[in-house]
This record gives C-alpha cells, structure tokens and sequence, in this order.
C-alpha cells in the first residue's frame, strides 16, 4: 500500500510541476504580449495578430495550465494530507493570488481587443515581475517550509 502512495505521489507532484512550469511560461508572456500588442498602429494587422496571439495563448496553454496546477496541487495536498501545514495555507496564498492576476491579465487582454489601451508599457513590464517574485516565495515556502 505504501509503494502505491508513494507512486501516486510522485505522478501527482510531476504533473503539478509540469503544469506550474507552463502556466509560469504562459504568466511571463502575456504582459510580454501586451507591451508589443500597445506598440502596435490601433487596427492594424499587427494589432490583429497580437489579438489572436493573446487569445491563443490563454486558451491554449494558460487557463488549461491554470485548472491543472489547481487539480494536481489539490489532489497532492489531499494524498499526502497537507491540509494543516502552515507552510501550505502561506503557499495557497501566494496561489490564490497569482490566479487572481491570471484573471486580472485574462481582463485585460479582453480590454486590449476592444482597443481599450489603459496602462502604459512601462506599468506592464513592471507588472511582468509579480509571477516571478511569487515564484521565489512559493519556492521557498514548498522546499524550505520555513513554519
């Protein structure tokens, strides 16, 4: 029974990493996306194709990396009953909040393609940033589990 757990946890933990590697890929690109997308002439073709870009990049690998970091992380933390670690419930927080810009960077790329230009480049590439810091804290929290 152990040997089985043990697998199951390994399968788990490789599928959350693996889709956490792709919906970090994906949190990286898209403010990338929107400095070049503001760069571009208001309805030109350029502007089109950073439309479509930003479409294809959350449907294909953002939203769908975002649902699968979410059932494997939950199914990991259930397996190997993580539910009362402090160092988790600080790691969620992190989580939850990187969803939250997900869904704000899922906004606004919607505004984008409306022709709604309201932050500057420079607020974007500073905003480029957040995925990384929490990165590190989420790094940290899950390796060192400092409490």
């Amino acid at each position: 029974m152990e040997q089985i757990l043990q697998t199951t946890y390994l399968w788990l933990k490789a599928g959350h990493i693996i889709f956490v590697i792709f919906w970090m890929a994906g949190l990286f690109m898209l403010p990338r996306y929107f400095v070049y997308h503001q760069e571009a002439e208001p309805g030109s073709a350029e502007e089109a194709r950073w439309i479509d870009r930003e479409r294809k990049l959350r449907k294909i690998i953002l939203t769908p990396s975002l649902i699968m970091v979410w059932v494997f992380g939950v199914a990991l933390a259930s397996a190997m009953h993580f539910w009362s670690d402090p160092w988790l419930h600080a790691k969620l927080l992190f989580v939850v909040g990187l969803t939250g810009y997900h869904g704000w960077l899922v906004g606004y790329s919607k505004k984008l393609a409306k022709g709604e230009r309201v932050l500057t480049g420079k607020k974007l590439r500073l905003l480029n940033e957040i995925p990384g810091l929490a990165a590190a804290v989420i790094v940290v929290l899950v390796v060192v589990k400092p409490f």
